[in-house]
């Protein structure tokens, strides 16, 4: 007679089974319970304690700028021909003949405020704000939790990270909060952000960590992204952690409507705190260069210099600086930098800027498929930058040749001089891109120089055609070329099958 049972070792009676299950189930039951609990005990009941132990050192922050205007440009306008214009027009219009300022007047100067807020980062009176909270301003009014309120004086601005580090004198020692540690905070973290938004002074909102390492439009981005509440006059305003620490400096928002909806940004305080060191010490942030033009490593040109991975900062350009005294080559694809891999080309910027001035650093660069290490002795960064690219002018037509989409023509002495080219720069004039061809889907126009193909200077056809069948009998899909837009090089990675 077949049994169920047959297939255990001892079989178990069904009451005793039913209670084993029983059993299980309420065991797991109750550790479910209990994590339920820990979980709400890591959320906190209240931040009232946390809101107010910082606010003291949390101010509002006013500014006065005087500017030229009349109240005309401000006040009420109407059409010409408008019922009552004339009226208007004598009680309004402070320049037209009649004003109340007299005819032709001149336009009385005004004062134009803004709000904005920042925090104290030592007892003697030093205070971070954003850049674009006193761009400009005559007068900085701070005023504090406690309603004292101080004049304050410009130590320095960065620009690039929107930061400016403020000084108030006080006979007594003031309130101040310490800095964080961005890098220690994770995606959920729950934040407080306390500032002066629209006005309504001394608010505090709260939320979560949402993102890490976003970058808006800075080459030293690293903002946090939270949801708590950031709206206009929370700018240069701190972001704190649950320890009273400031991790971030709230600096921007995006939203359709101008108020928030749960996406504001904070300058990260390891990025801020190194800025606001420098500030105090020189009055402007100073920053690490290397002294070359760079550009992500696509899976494509990978592949057509035959990396193992897409990554690093391609070199497309060494100019007159540390990178060429140290040996580093266009082609060069830098993989580390003092120690530390680099990802991209923001990675690198980041990295370089962060490390100072006549510093000495190891640069890792794969050339020719295998690694070297140079030294390189870093300058310092003009943030000025480089002037953007001319625009070169179309060449005259001279017998072009087509080839992977392109019609490429030798560069002649004529050329170079309606091209205004330096007689440094040599390689084949793009004459016109084919619509959809794998070099117009990335970017090459009419008017650029091709200088080198696979990584070796071309100056004639013959050199470009010996560059596509070396590839080609090599096995590759992609050629990489360089192509120079004005002085802006970069390399282009095409498909050998356009």
């Amino acid at each position: 007679m077949y049994q169920a049972i047959a297939l255990t070792q001892r079989p178990v009676e069904r009451p005793a089974l039913l209670s084993l299950v029983w059993g299980l189930m309420l065991a797991a039951a109750l550790l479910i319970a209990q994590t339920i609990g820990a979980a709400a005990q890591d959320r906190p009941a209240s931040f009232a304690d946390l809101a107010e132990s910082v606010s003291p050192a949390v101010v509002n922050i006013t500014t006065s700028t005087r500017v030229a205007g009349d109240m005309g440009r401000g006040g009420p306008r109407l059409p010409d021909g408008a019922p009552f214009q004339d009226f208007f027009n004598e009680f309004f219009n402070r320049e037209g003949p009649g004003g109340r300022d007299g005819p032709g007047a001149p336009p009385r100067p005004r004062q134009s405020q803004s709000l904005g807020s920042g925090f104290v980062i030592s007892p003697d009176g030093l205070i971070v704000t954003n850049n674009h909270v006193i761009e400009g301003a005559d007068e900085i009014r701070i005023e504090f939790f406690s309603g004292l309120e101080l004049s304050a004086t410009l130590v320095g601005t960065d620009p690039a990270t929107d930061i400016a580090l403020l000084r108030i004198e006080h006979d007594a020692d003031l309130p101040h909060v310490p800095w964080g540690d961005s890098e220690a905070t994770r995606v959920g973290d729950w934040v407080l952000a306390v500032g002066n938004p629209l006005g309504q002074g001394f608010s505090v909102s709260a939320g979560i960590i949402s993102a890490r390492g976003r970058a808006l439009q800075g080459n030293f981005d690293d903002y946090l992204q939270t949801d708590a509440a950031i709206n206009r006059g929370n700018s240069g305003g701190p972001l704190f952690n649950m320890a009273g620490e400031v991790v971030g400096v709230n600096t921007a928002i995006l939203s359709p409507t101008g108020g928030s909806i749960g996406i504001g940004f904070a300058m990260s305080s390891n990025v801020a705190a190194r800025v606001v060191e420098q500030l105090q010490e020189f009055g402007a942030a100073r920053r690490g260069w290397l002294g070359v033009r760079i550009q992500d490593v696509s899976a494509e040109v990978a592949e057509a210099m035959d990396l193992p991975e897409a990554r690093g900062a391609l070199v497309t350009e060494v100019m007159d600086g540390p990178a060429r005294a140290a040996g580093i080559r266009s082609g060069d694809v830098i993989t580390r930098f003092n120690g530390n891999e680099v990802t991209d080309t923001r990675d690198l910027v980041r990295r370089v800027a962060d490390a100072g001035v006549d510093i000495i650093v190891d640069v890792t660069v794969m050339r020719d498929g295998s690694e070297q290490v140079v030294q390189v002795t870093l300058g310092l960064r003009d943030d000025g930058g480089p002037s953007a690219p001319g625009q070169p002018r179309a060449p005259a037509p001279s017998g072009p040749v087509e080839l992977m989409g392109m019609e490429l023509a030798e560069l002649t002495p004529t050329m170079r001089e309606e091209m205004a080219l330096p007689s440094s720069v040599t390689g084949l004039v793009i004459r016109q891109v084919m619509p959809g061809s794998d070099a117009d889907n990335k970017g090459v126009r009419a008017g650029d120089i091709i200088t080198e193909a696979g990584q070796e200077p071309v100056t004639s056809i013959a050199d470009f055609q010996r560059q596509i069948d070396a590839a080609r009998d090599a096995g590759r899909r992609n050629l990489l070329i360089m192509v120079r837009r004005g002085d802006d090089p970069r390399f282009v990675a095409l498909s050998l099958n356009d």
